[in-house]
């Protein structure tokens, strides 16, 4: 894949977009790649979990390329706009936990990139915003959805609506990420943020599989409606999660004070 690199490794997997000379900016051509990067993992068994960033210092996805935007029409806009809701329910359906490692700007369609990961995680120098109303245009990559339903109504339409930009120590208040990475030095920096979402890979490789994906698909299917129709949800992925081998296992080697040995059964 031309901008977008993924590299394996025990058990989970990496995501690097790979356009530093233009802060990573999602060209039609990336959206395509990450489409397709996480189509991929999604059926790849040996990947647990996925780590998304962007490459060199400066930028996780900095935009859109406005360059692009400036040739749409209301027809090849609204096309944008579903290819780019097409990957992000990519990230957000791939059946694994998608961790997104924030360092730099992550403005626009990079941080609805970022909203449709799982979990969120950023350096002390990342910087969140959806600036697009100051171009006379709005969020179309979902951001409009997403942001309410993570740092609740009135503060998503304060950002949305001014596109005041934020640093990683609000984000880390308003509940937009979960963990803040410090350092000293630019290298420092992007070397701890990849060791800090490594080690929520790992911790994710304990668990079972089966049930990690029945749990991210309850939460999000339920999010979409009530909170009695997702208690609903939950309660039928409980009741299906009974059926797996790995249930029986992991109970089995709990009382046996042992590891568990999942097989995605």
């Amino acid at each position: 894949m031309g901008a977008v690199r993924v590299e394996k490794l025990v058990g989970f997997a990496w995501v690097t977009v790979d356009r530093p000379e233009a802060l990573n900016a999602l060209s039609r051509g990336l959206v395509s790649e990450l489409l397709e990067a996480f189509a991929w993992l999604r059926d790849d068994r040996a990947v647990r979990a996925v780590l998304l960033t962007g490459a060199g210092e400066k930028a996780f996805i900095a935009g859109a390329d406005i360059a692009e935007l400036a040739k749409e029409t209301p027809e090849t806009a609204r096309e944008n706009s579903l290819r780019g809701h097409a990957m992000c329910r990519a990230i957000e359906e791939c059946g694994k936990p998608v961790v997104a490692a924030v360092n730099g700007f992550a403005l626009g369609g990079g941080c609805e990139v970022a909203l449709a990961c799982h979990i969120r995680i950023a350096s002390e120098n990342a910087l969140f915003g959806l600036p697009e109303v100051g171009l006379g245009i709005i969020p179309g990559y979902g951001g409009t959805q997403r942001l309410p339903r993570i740092v609740g109504r009135g503060l998503a339409a304060e950002l949305i609506v001014t596109g005041r930009r934020i640093a990683a120590d609000e984000a880390l208040r308003i509940g937009l990420v979960s963990r803040v990475v410090r350092a000293e030095t630019p290298e420092q920096r992007v070397a701890d943020l990849r060791a800090a979402a490594e080690s929520i890979a790992r911790e994710v490789l304990k668990t079972g599989p089966l049930a990690v994906r029945a749990a991210l698909d309850a939460m999000h299917r339920g999010l979409e409606g009530t909170l009695r129709a997702g208690c609903d949800l939950e309660a039928d992925a409980f009741g299906m999660i009974y059926e797996t081998k790995d249930l029986r296992e992991g109970l089995a080697a709990f009382l046996e004070k042992r590891k568990p040995t999942f097989t995605e059964e």
